[in-house]
């Protein structure tokens, strides 16, 4: 595992939104309100730690997170601003709607949001080697050699 780095100022428009939503899933940024469904979302599809750094995410006015919703359950989610500044994730969708660009469509809509939000670069962290080519297909992310643990290594468990 390691961190990818990703250009937002080279970012092509890409958007999966209109497919989504003709399949019956919307890309939202979720509100106070919405903060126990996002979190029991996450709690019972990723765990605890996810769920923990998804709180963080919600906190902000406007959030650093969007979340898709299908039948008006959450689905799916995307955080940043989380771990550290300039940072993506975590992400996840849930396992049977998975391959279908819900991910890539939260991934597209937080990568946009931080670049409005005057970043020139978002750090990916922690990127699992089963991602790393998502995220090299989705917005051309590179390895950022010698980044493991980075952020994350004052977590209790390193």
């Amino acid at each position: 595992m390691s961190d990818m780095l990703v250009k937002l100022y080279d970012l092509k428009p890409v958007s999966y939104e209109e497919d989504l939503r003709a399949w019956g899933v919307a890309i939202k940024r979720p509100v106070s309100v919405d903060k126990a469904r996002v979190l029991q979302f996450v709690r019972e599809n990723f765990g605890d730690g996810w769920a923990n750094e998804c709180e963080c995410a919600l906190i902000p006015t406007p959030a650093t997170c969007y979340i898709a919703v299908k039948d008006k359950k959450v689905v799916g989610f995307a955080c940043y601003d989380v771990a550290a500044k300039n940072f993506f994730g975590p992400t996840g969708v849930r396992e049977d709607l998975r391959g279908k660009k819900i991910g890539a469509a939260l991934l597209h809509r937080c990568m946009n949001a931080m670049h409005q939000d005057g970043y020139g670069y978002a750090i990916i962290g922690w990127a699992s080697d089963r991602a790393v080519p998502f995220y090299q297909r989705e917005v051309n992310a590179v390895a950022i050699e010698g980044s493991f643990p980075g952020e994350y290594g004052n977590m209790v468990e390193q």
